[in-house]
């Protein structure tokens, strides 16, 4: 065993941080979507 597996900094699972970064990157693309559409409605 290493250094690193002796001192661990975080001991959360990975899968809950890897489907928190996938809900933050979806929803942060679908709010750009939406603007986006907001303005080509407005503008036409």
């Amino acid at each position: 065993m290493n250094k690193f597996e002796k001192n661990v900094q975080s001991k959360n699972n990975d899968v809950i941080d890897s489907g928190l970064a996938f809900v933050v990157g979806f929803a942060s693309l679908t709010v750009i979507y939406i603007i986006a559409q907001v303005f080509g409605i407005v503008a036409g």
